[in-house]
């Protein structure tokens, strides 16, 4: 009988440290292929439903952000 327990208690610590490794396996690295790039695609930040493709509109929404952040517009002079 216990021979049989000790038995059964090795096959259970074989088998929770089966299970512990399979959890830390690698992801799949993508290769790479010279000339080729395979990683996710490229968009532009003017191709946002925000603006629809339109350049010159994200062009002027960052300008007013960018004058919206500047000290020397926001506060004004003595």
């Amino acid at each position: 009988m216990m021979r049989a327990l000790k038995t059964l208690g090795v096959v259970l610590a074989a088998l929770v440290w089966a299970v512990a490794l399979s959890a830390c396996e690698e992801k799949k690295v993508t290769r790479y292929e010279p000339g080729k790039y395979s990683g996710a695609p490229v968009a532009s930040p003017w191709d946002s439903p925000q603006y629809g493709g339109k350049q010159a509109e994200w062009e002027t929404a960052i300008q007013a952000r960018t004058q919206g952040q500047n000290d020397y517009v926001r506060i004004p002079a003595r």
